[in-house]
């Protein structure tokens, strides 16, 4: 019978499949998007910047900003549920410096709903896969600011999925 890993290596061995995941869009560094991970569940968080105001009169966070955020949450989520059994079995390898992960998926549509003002604060968001095939996906994204309840954006969007080498 094989001895299971030692929690710490296979804790690395996620951090590092999500932060290849996260560094893969130059975008998402521009923004300062990251992600919280307490087992397969992610939280992406949007900290707040002064490069994020749309209107300075409000202030509030610009439309584009906010439906990026979602977007990227989105790919992200779904890239993580889809190499979650390679990140577990170890077949993933993320020594080198540039990991070769699978293509992430490309977006067919996305429609955000824009519920309130994103306030001059940091942002979180969480999506919720609704359907993943082998070639389609189907992707529910939530984000608030200070409050779960009181979402300030959702969307969904629809993905096809990356083939399996």
């Amino acid at each position: 019978m094989k001895r299971p890993e030692p929690v710490q290596v296979i804790k690395q061995r996620r951090d590092a499949a999500l932060t290849a995941l996260v560094s893969g869009v130059p975008y998402m560094q521009y923004l300062g998007v990251r992600f919280d991970r307490r087992g397969d569940e992610l939280t992406a968080i949007l900290p707040f910047d002064d490069k994020l105001i749309g209107n300075p009169m409000l202030p509030a966070l610009h439309g584009g900003v906010t439906a990026a955020f979602l977007e990227v949450t989105a790919v992200v989520t779904l890239s993580w549920s889809y190499l979650w059994e390679d990140i577990e079995s170890g077949a993933l390898e993320f020594d080198g410096d540039a990991p070769q992960l699978p293509r992430l998926p490309k977006t067919v549509d996305f429609s955000v709903d824009y519920l309130r003002s994103g306030l001059p604060r940091d942002g979180y968001a969480r999506a919720t896969i609704n359907r993943a095939g082998r070639r389609y996906a189907s992707v529910h994204v939530e984000g608030w600011q200070d409050n779960r309840a009181r979402l300030f954006a959702q969307a969904t969007g629809h993905f096809v999925m990356p083939g399996r080498r």
